[in-house]
């Protein structure tokens, strides 16, 4: 064991470095950062966690987590006892401008996601691990012929052990489902890389946890899950947490020839507060700084702090003949624009099974590709990716949002995800997505059975809010193709994007309008009818565009001429195509199998705003019910008949 004073002394200037900070802040979540101290003290600076901080996004790192993110400002004086960032820096805690946020962002370089959504960090992890695994078991790089990087393919590397994942959890988020999905998923795939350590301080924001400090129970149900775990029954003393981390390391071994066994949970009681006599397992504190009277009696109980120590992480050791391949691995897009939709014009394919195809195509010429599905895969035609690339296709069961969250880490680990369910789920998984958005994650969402257009399964499956709720997301890209060759070109579009996309798809097939060799664009659209004597703009996307189009058939038998767009991109919208329709244009029609609310109607009106032209807009309007697809369309007035109508009604 490394010197346990020096250790002690360690924990002393890191919760000197809390109680300052919090107090400079004004605000901050003192005595939960307080509870974990030697928890992550030892877990930093005695031998167990190998992180480069000369750089911290290195493939051979351990990676730290803290789900439990409100204990941010011990994140952050853990740095500053390595030595990492100042003293200076941690007093600029809360403060506007500073990278030390009162939640864990990624602009601190030094935490790859951004928590304090609890309940998320754990699938995160989860992510991170099974990228890990992924890497190591099956280089990305082999067995891929004609590939742009050839000539790194021989560039093996050789790392002293497996990159672990640590991730800290607080006891009061161990109440969310998702903590459960993430525990059952990394059993599943045998994760031993992933180190859970659950911080049991008995107190959350209000009062006592569900299960305070009955370890024993904690124990029993993370164990049924699959896991191994230690429980410590004093996480303050040093040597008990020491020999804790000690058979972390001894049950995992240091050899990469054997990557499959089971995570670990290590489960130890702590006490709120820990180190201020009237914090410690005191109600009422949680979130709150201490005042400047408070802060000075603290620090005089704390004892002398000696500002100079610093501990010492241990770098990874790896070789490899170029360090760029390790950093550059999400990075890898090839030109996947030159792959060819294999569709003929007027044939009936949906667009899930061109979105399937599009995947398996990507997949050949992209090693980082990855897919997730919530066991719906031979609905979405995921399982099309499966077949040919099970070693890169996971299997996450009907768990959404483990499934996003899982997502994020292994985007963050240089991995492009694709992941897909039904439109109609997405919504559970919606904070999930929020917090992708600002961990900077690379995700690719893909839904189908979307709107009524789905037919007999009834409202509960008719997704009809998804594309407002992703329009939602700051800088998300959403489309939503027609046709089969736009869903497959789309999907490639999306695989080159940076950032989170959402492309919808629909179950049942629709003809191609598209030539094969059609392309498409991220803020495009398509114009399919047009002439100088068109009355009105029709905007349409997704199944609708079919029904404009039957429209503008029955309308041209009256002489009645009408423009059809095909917004595909609903976000980023076309305003430019848009605004120079408007100038021979006063009468749009917007035509969308969605909810009013948030969807191409929206993004259409906000190319609109102060000007006169007159928009219209058929979308859901009543609670849907089960029928046939046509009969939906039609109760909801958003089939050709009812475009006919309302252009006979406008002009």
């Amino acid at each position: 064991m490394p010197n346990r004073e020096i250790l002690e002394k360690i924990c002393r200037l890191v919760r000197y470095d809390i109680l300052t900070s919090t107090n400079a802040a004004g605000s901050g979540h003192t005595s939960s950062s307080l509870s974990a101290v030697e928890l992550m003290a030892v877990l930093f600076f005695a031998g167990f966690l190998r992180f480069d901080s000369d750089n911290p996004k290195n493939i051979t790192n351990d990676r730290v987590v803290f789900s439990k993110g409100h204990a941010a400002p011990l994140l952050y004086s853990l740095y500053q006892a390595a030595g990492i960032i100042s003293y200076e820096e941690i007093m600029t805690l809360r403060k506007f401008g500073s990278r030390l946020e009162g939640h864990p962002m990624p602009r601190f370089p030094y935490a790859d996601v951004a928590t304090g959504s609890l309940g998320q960090g754990m699938s995160i992890g989860l992510g991170m691990a099974l990228g890990i695994k992924l890497k190591i078991k099956n280089d990305p790089f082999d067995k891929t012929q004609g590939h742009p990087e050839q000539s790194r393919m021989d560039e093996k590397l050789k790392i002293e052990r497996t990159p672990k994942i640590w991730v800290l959890l607080g006891d009061s988020e161990m109440s969310e489902g998702q903590i459960w999905e993430g525990l059952q998923i990394a059993s599943y795939y045998k994760l031993k890389n992933l180190i859970g350590i659950l911080d049991v301080n008995r107190l959350g924001q209000r009062g006592e946890t569900m299960l305070g400090w009955d370890l024993e129970t904690y124990e029993r149900r993370i164990s049924s899950f699959g896991w191994q775990t230690i429980v410590v029954d004093d996480g303050h003393d040093i040597y008990k947490v020491y020999e804790a981390f000690k058979s972390v390391e001894i049950s995992q071994g240091q050899s990469n020839s054997d990557l499959d066994g089971k995570p670990m949970m290590i489960i130890a009681k702590t006490v709120k507060g820990k180190g201020v006599s009237f914090l410690e397992n005191a109600e009422g504190w949680h979130g709150k700084a201490l005042t400047k009277y408070q802060l000075d009696v603290v620090l005089k109980e704390l004892g002398e702090v000696d500002l100079n120590i610093r501990g010492k992480i241990i770098a990874p050791q790896y070789q490899t003949l170029n360090i760029k391949y390790q950093n550059n691995i999400s990075k890898i897009k090839n030109n996947n624009q030159q792959l060819i939709a294999n569709y003929t014009l007027d044939e009936l394919v949906s667009t899930r099974e061109a979105y399937g195809d599009a995947l398996v195509e990507i997949g050949k010429i992209n090693p980082v590709l990855v897919v997730l599905d919530a066991e719906v895969s031979n609905s979405t035609l995921t399982e099309k990716f499966k077949n040919i690339f099970p070693e890169r296709f996971f299997e996450m069961f009907i768990a959404e949002q483990n499934m996003i969250s899982t997502a994020l880490g292994l985007s963050k680990i240089g991995f492009i995800p694709f992941v897909s369910t039904f439109s109609a789920f997405l919504s559970r998984a919606f904070d999930q997505i929020r917090i992708a958005q600002y961990s900077e994650g690379n995700l690719k969402i893909v839904c189908s059975h979307a709107g009524v257009f789905v037919g007999p399964d009834g409202p509960s499956q008719e997704g009809l809010e998804d594309i407002g709720l992703m329009r939602s997301i700051l800088n998300s890209v959403v489309l939503h193709p027609s046709d089969a060759v736009s869903a497959f070109k789309l999907t490639m579009l999306m695989a080159k994007q940076t950032g989170i996309s959402y492309l919808r798809t629909m179950r049942d097939s629709v003809p191609v309008i598209y030539p094969a060799d059609e392309e498409f664009s991220i803020g495009g659209s398509k114009i399919l009818r047009q002439s100088e004597e068109d009355s009105a703009v029709i905007i349409a996307a997704g199944v609708v565009v079919h029904e404009a189009l039957k429209a503008y058939d029955l309308l041209a038998k009256e002489n009645l001429k009408i423009c059809i767009v095909d917004a595909y991109s609903i976000k980023p919208i076309d305003s430019i195509t848009i605004k120079q329709l408007a100038i021979n244009n006063k009468q749009f029609i917007i035509v969308e199998d969605h909810y009013p609310y948030g969807g191409l109607g929206d993004a259409v009106r906000e190319v609109f705003v102060n000007t006169k032209v007159s928009v219209h807009h058929l979308c859901v309007r009543k609670i849907p019910r089960s029928g046939s697809p046509q009969d939906l369309l039609r109760y909801e007035e958003i089939d050709s008949e009812a475009i006919v109508k309302k252009i006979r009604e406008i002009l």
